[in-house]
């Protein structure tokens, strides 16, 4: 691991290794405090996470990585690591991981990855990022900048600390240019419900979107699993929620809080997301085809 180019603001002690803080989640920073709350309390309450409700996750949104981007030699950072689900997969893939998040969640990632040696647990933003540009081999931010202000600055900001000849992989929401118009019209009355449970207390949101997850997540996600074991897929794949056919209810649970409880999203097309890319300096840009729409991955130019 290489030092911080600059001297955090304060070190708080976790339950396993002490955590350099260098965010202050300030006016000046590309971030929305209220958001950053949030997903603070989100991953307090989702913390474990299991090789069975993470496997066929993993499987979706890691289909493009592979040893040529990730391996034994690797130096990577994590950016916006939440609870620490996504850096541990890689924990015997690379050589050294620095994650970082600007919420609470380091506290929860502290408890999953704390004891792992070649792991370093960072709370910093996409603009207080600690490390000199050009720093790492592979970067990537998972389900993250979509829920920044400027998505497209936060990810210039990302690739600048990626080596010349190094990937960096994101993942983003998308608006669905692949879906039909009954999809996209299920899409927005759900967005019309996400404006208002989002502004909900916090106990209260968090009720309201367990019950959604038991009344709606579930029964639609299983009737789409049903279809598919009668070799409906065409079908099945127009299911709202389809994806989640094979996903824990733990997952569902998740998921439901992170598409509901959040007031601020942002949705891209894929060519956005590539535009995007490029303008941060990316090439021979690939995308995921599976579910995780949209996840890419490029080469820094």
């Amino acid at each position: 691991m290489k030092p911080y180019n600059k001297p955090s603001l304060q070190t708080i002690q976790a339950a396993n290794k002490p955590i350099e803080v260098f965010t202050t989640l300030d006016g000046d920073e590309n971030i929305d405090t209220a958001v950053v709350t949030d997903f603070g309390e989100e991953w307090k309450k989702f913390a474990i996470h299991t090789d069975e409700s993470v496997r066929e996750l993993r499987k979706e949104y890691f289909d493009i990585i592979d040893e040529t981007i990730v391996n034994k030699n690797t130096y990577m950072i994590d950016i916006g690591c939440g609870s620490g689900r996504w850096t541990d997969y890689f924990v015997d893939k690379a050589a050294f991981i620095e994650a970082i998040d600007p919420s609470e969640a380091v506290f929860v990632a502290d408890k999953m990855l704390g004891q792992k040696n070649n792991v370093r647990i960072t709370k910093a933003s996409v603009d207080t990022i600690p490390w000199d540009d050009e720093t790492f081999d592979f970067g990537m931010s998972i389900g993250v900048l979509h829920h920044i202000p400027d998505t497209k600055k936060a990810l210039i900001s990302c690739v600048k600390k990626i080596k010349k000849g190094g990937h960096f992989y994101v993942y983003l929401y998308y608006r669905f240019d692949n879906r039909g118009v009954i999809f996209k019209s299920v899409f927005y009355l759900s967005d019309a419900l996400r404006k208002i449970i989002s502004r909900m207390p916090q106990g209260l949101k968090r009720i309201t979107c367990d019950t959604l997850a038991v009344l709606i997540y579930w029964p639609l996600s299983r009737f789409a699993g049903l279809l598919h074991k009668m070799k409906l897929h065409g079908l099945a794949k127009k299911i709202p929620l389809e994806p989640y056919y094979n996903k824990p209810f733990y997952n569902l649970r998740n998921d439901c809080l992170d598409r509901f409880g959040t007031k601020l999203e942002q949705r891209f097309l894929r060519h956005e997301v590539e535009a995007m890319m490029k303008e941060a300096g990316l090439g021979d840009i690939r995308f995921g085809e599976k579910s995780a729409f949209w996840h890419a991955v490029g080469k820094k130019l």
